[in-house]
């Protein structure tokens, strides 16, 4: 068993061990070894933050602009993780460093105590039934191999509980506390099998489900008797199946789902008599409801939520399954249910701000909920509400953190207003509109979620208001066809060979912008991250004309060498949704629409935003892009974070990367 340590394998194959066993000149070679693969695309290169930072072409940044940014890279957020058992304190996250770790607080309002301090970010966080134990999640430089720890946070000891090298993660513990159940790619580095350890004696975990294709397979809740295990497993966005575990046997069976009834089901867990489910589905409805089925029956399904056309995003269930809570997606502002689940009945509570509603548990007790708040005024803090003697009755909610906002007065924060426009095909896509002051015309630049089965939501964003107060420009965030939140259908709009529709929809909101007088329609900049890194890259190639910049975040530049390249755990889930590059009509289809093959229409500058070790959309995808681009004599700004992976966690590398943005924009889209 390893113990104060924390070694991962990152995307090139070595070990990469971060606190006490970090190896410096690891790092150098690898920072050699990426300007020797970059040499052929090098103008002027700069290395930041002990080497870890590599910018091309990017001019040095301005001492004004840091200055001027400062308080809004010092924003913080409190997010709430677990309950203690003595229901008074909680566990939250929080950055009071560079990267967000574990706290603990006693009181609304009261000090923050820290409970961890790694160089890296902690991942998921969850107690152990009956005690304070904790386990947490935690990768090395942005590479996703989680590794699982256990905690006692009375004296801060940890123990790594699996073997450094694998991917882990969705950890779910047997409701005595005894054991454990996750899932691992241990066995041979790409299949999701579902393990199970008692974390006393991690020596003998084991591996309980064979995962028997590339899907994602997923631990979800163990019976109260610990002899049976609720499982997902996520074969796309549109089809997403339920499973029952004997853990006796070791025998398994489909509850929900499967190719016959191809349909969206997300187990939630069982009921106080274990003799029937919760769970999410779509089922016969364009929106996602709450059902229940029995175990003996699962066809029985019976619809709990059918007066709510919005999609009942996630819920939980109190430690005795006496109560229920659950989130509504409406429109893009959440709304929270309580749920009694003996009568099925649910009621809304009012009393919440009106904002998006995170991660939610009831206090062991079951007389509180805590939940993590967010508003476009306010970043993410933690509140508790207080419950009633019986299930749907709610008391006083009451704010336990306040988060620091660097001095900014958030009153005059913008907040969004939802419109609509038309596109090619007659349908109106939504999208958030952020109006800066004045009568303008202003510069637009156009944000596009990742996913692609994302959706653009009306929260905190830091990165907007410091645009809308410092750039003086408008903000429009669009959901695609494509994205979720509004129905199947809507949501398979870009499947396969209809990709470039949700680009077009990109063109229907450049018209769009030409129709209001307050909008410059000769400055508008594209800006995204992942699936929307893609995005960025073909409306750069449809749209030249009608933009002036692009700032492409850790993006897709070609479908086929993307799928080829993309970590195995996950190659198969994304040819669900893209299409299989080994099929030669869908190959040259891929190849048609990728960005990469199609650079010589892209005739604007170019900011490439890129993590080294991610797993996701591999570096070689921006590597690449900006090789092709050079080639063409465009203008290119390359940064790479090579201790980075799908984004940036870090503060010092995302303070650089903002501060880089707001250069690139300033000087390609305002002209100045």
């Amino acid at each position: 068993m390893k113990t104060g340590g924390h070694c991962s394998k990152n995307g090139w194959g070595d070990s990469i061990c971060l606190m006490l066993n970090r190896d410096e000149p690891v790092n150098l070679l690898r920072t050699l070894f990426i300007c020797l693969l970059a040499l052929p695309l090098l103008a002027e290169e700069r290395t930041l933050n002990n080497g870890n930072l590599v910018l091309q072409d990017i001019p040095k940044i301005p001492d004004e602009i840091r200055q001027d940014l400062s308080q809004h890279q010092n924003v913080r957020s409190a997010s709430f993780q677990a309950w203690g058992t003595d229901v008074r304190g909680l566990f939250i996250k929080t950055r009071f460093g560079d990267v967000t770790q574990l706290h603990r607080v006693d009181q609304p309002g009261g000090a923050r105590s820290q409970l961890t301090f790694f160089d890296e970010p902690l991942g998921s966080v969850s107690r152990k039934p009956l005690n304070d134990e904790l386990i947490f999640t935690m990768d090395a430089d942005g590479s996703e191999f989680s590794q699982v720890f256990l905690m006692d946070p009375a004296t801060g000891r940890w123990t790594m509980l699996t073997d450094g090298e694998s991917r882990n993660h969705s950890v779910r513990w047997a409701r005595d506390g005894s054991t454990i159940a996750w899932t691992s790619t241990a066995r041979n580095g790409r299949s999701n099998d579902i393990w199970q350890m008692d974390p006393d004696n991690p020596r003998e975990r084991q591996m309980i489900f064979e995962s028997p294709d590339g899907t994602s397979w997923a631990a979800i809740d163990f019976a109260r008797d610990g002899k049976s295990l609720l499982f997902r497993n996520y074969v796309s966005i549109n089809d997403v199946r339920i499973h029952l575990l004997d853990l006796t046997t070791g025998l398994s069976r489909m509850l929900a789902g499967g190719t016959e009834t191809r349909s969206a089901n997300y187990a939630v867990g069982f009921d106080a008599e274990d003799k029937g489910f919760f769970f999410l589905t779509d089922l016969g409805s364009e929106y996602t409801q709450l059902a229940w089925a029995p175990v003996d029956d699962p066809s029985a399904v019976k619809q709990i939520t059918t007066g709510i056309n919005w999609d009942v995003e996630y819920m939980v269930l109190s430690d005795d399954r006496k109560r229920g809570a659950f989130v509504v997606n409406a429109g893009g502002i959440n709304e929270l249910y309580l749920f009694d689940t003996k009568s099925h009945r649910y009621r809304q509570v009012t009393e919440l701000p009106t904002g998006l509603i995170g991660r939610m548990r009831f206090r062991p007790d079951s007389h509180a909920l805590a939940m993590t708040l967010n508003s476009p005024r306010t970043p993410s803090d933690t509140f508790v509400l207080t419950l009633g003697r019986r299930a749907l009755d709610a008391g006083e909610l009451t704010r336990w953190t306040f988060s620091e906002v660097g001095g900014l007065d958030t009153d005059r924060f913008i907040d969004p207003t939802l419109v609509e426009f038309n596109t090619f095909d007659d349908r109106m896509i939504p999208a958030f509109y952020y109006r800066p002051r004045g009568e303008g015309p202003h510069p637009v630049v156009i944000s596009i979620h990742g996913g692609p089965e994302g959706q653009a939501l009306p929260g905190f964003s830091s990165t907007y208001q410091m645009w809308l107060e410092k750039l003086g420009v408008a903000i429009l965030v669009p959901n695609v066809r494509g994205s979720a939140g509004y129905g199947k259908s809507y949501l398979q709009l870009d499947n396969g060979y209809r990709r470039e529709d949700s680009v077009k929809d990109i063109g229907a909101l450049l018209d769009w912008i030409a129709t209001r007088s307050e909008l410059d329609k000769d400055r508008v900049a594209v800006f995204g991250g992942s699936y929307g890194g893609y995005m960025v890259l073909a409306s750069s190639v449809h749209y030249s004309d009608r933009l002036k910049a692009a700032v492409d975040i850790v993006g897709i530049s070609s479908f086929v060498t993307f799928l080829e390249n993309t970590q195995d755990y996950r190659r198969d889930l994304r040819r669900v949704e893209y299409g299989d590059e080994r099929d030669p009509d869908m190959r040259a289809f891929l190849n048609s629409i990728s960005p990469l093959n199609n650079t010589s229409k892209i005739r604007i500058p170019m900011l490439v935003v890129q993590g080294e070790n991610d797993p996701r959309v591999p570096v070689s995808e921006s590597i690449q892009l900006i090789e092709a681009l050079r080639e063409n004599n465009q203008t290119v700004w390359y940064m790479n974070a090579l201790n980075e992976g799908h984004g940036y966690r870090k503060k010092e590398n995302r303070d650089i990367y903002q501060q880089a943005t707001v250069l690139f924009l300033k000087t390609h889209l305002l002209g100045n």
